[in-house]
């Protein structure tokens, strides 16, 4: 309240505000500790993973504890953002975002913070945002390069103006790395882009994308043009990303040695537990998911919305493979 841009008023709008961060992954991690410290009223929070040891070098709110209890990322960050500001309303979502629950996650919220990891999500987010009016700051971080833009419907060009294909080959922070001072950078200028949209600061709003890289000294702003008039988000209004009812059973987890299976249902964790562990080398099971070792070295990961991670290949057809064998069809 003392930084007069922001001040009582300021203050009261935040409070009132309600925001949802899709990923708590790197970016996430620093989204979510900026927006809860900065007192937004409400903090939705989605993401389908759980904690492994080698987040811990980038993703700020976790340890090895959480490693160690197996803990979904959602339910790890709930479970420290609890003890920072208790004045917080905090919403914890374990779930992998999809044309079917992107709007109903995003319903009621001011404003979507990107800490996604890929484009088939961002263009998700991107087109959900657009046909819901609802503005979303884009930042991605990977290596020592960043890049930063709030997106705002009506006013501002979408993501699809700017990038008009998803790479799904691209390069991500499990093939290549990334040094955690990126991260911090990115979601800094993330997080204060939606406070001055929270608190009605529109004439300090940055208008343009800003992207850097750290180890090589490089800094460059690109103003935002206008949108491109057969932007098929935007200005077409066909919000490709939503147009469709398919979903991938399948999906390889880019340079993770995942494959993720979609499900067919719910899954009762305690009768897979006594289902898996007579065929598998040791089974952990924690109220949120369960993890069975596989006897060729890969593992299962259930969850009870009915997600399987199959852990240990990026060869889509093992995964399916293993999870006929071990799961059923």
């Amino acid at each position: 309240m003392l930084f007069a841009p922001i001040g009582e008023d300021g203050q009261r709008k935040l409070k009132s505000s309600a925001v949802c961060i899709v990923g708590m992954g790197a970016l996430g991690t620093v989204l979510a500790n900026h927006m809860v410290r900065a007192g937004v009223g409400l903090v939705r929070f989605v993401d389908r993973d759980y904690v492994e040891q080698s987040n811990l070098q980038r993703q700020m709110l976790y340890d090895e504890e959480d490693v160690h209890n197996g803990y979904p990322k959602a339910i790890a960050a709930e479970k420290k953002l609890r003890k920072i500001n208790s004045d917080v309303r905090l919403e914890a979502i374990v779930a992998d975002v999809t044309v079917h629950n992107i709007e109903s996650l995003l319903q009621g919220m001011d404003l979507v913070l990107d800490g996604t990891d890929n484009f088939q999500t961002r263009f998700l987010l991107n087109d959900a945002c657009f046909r819901m009016g609802i503005p979303f700051t884009y930042g991605g971080a990977v290596s020592s390069r960043g890049m930063s833009a709030i997106l705002v419907p009506g006013s501002t060009p979408c993501l699809r103006c700017m990038i008009q294909s998803a790479d799904a080959n691209g390069q991500t922070c499990d093939t290549i790395g990334v040094i955690s001072p990126v991260v911090d950078i990115v979601a800094s200028y993330q997080a204060v882009e939606a406070l001055k949209y929270l608190v009605d600061a529109d004439g300090q709003r940055r208008n343009s994308l800003v992207t850097f890289d750290l180890w090589n000294n490089h800094y460059y702003e690109m103003k935002l043009a206008e949108p491109r008039n057969n932007c098929p988000c935007c200005q077409l209004k066909v919000y490709p990303a939503l147009n469709t009812t398919e979903q991938d059973s399948a999906i390889s987890l880019c340079g993770r040695g995942t494959v993720q299976m979609a499900g067919s249902g719910p899954l009762d964790l305690e009768l897979w537990r006594q289902r898996l562990e007579p065929a598998t080398v040791k089974v952990t099971v924690n109220a949120y998911l369960l993890r069975a070792e596989l006897p060729d070295g890969e593992r299962l990961v259930l969850f009870p919305d009915g997600r399987v991670f199959v852990q240990g290949t990026d060869d889509v057809v093992r995964a399916k493979t293993l999870y006929a064998r071990y799961i059923g069809s």
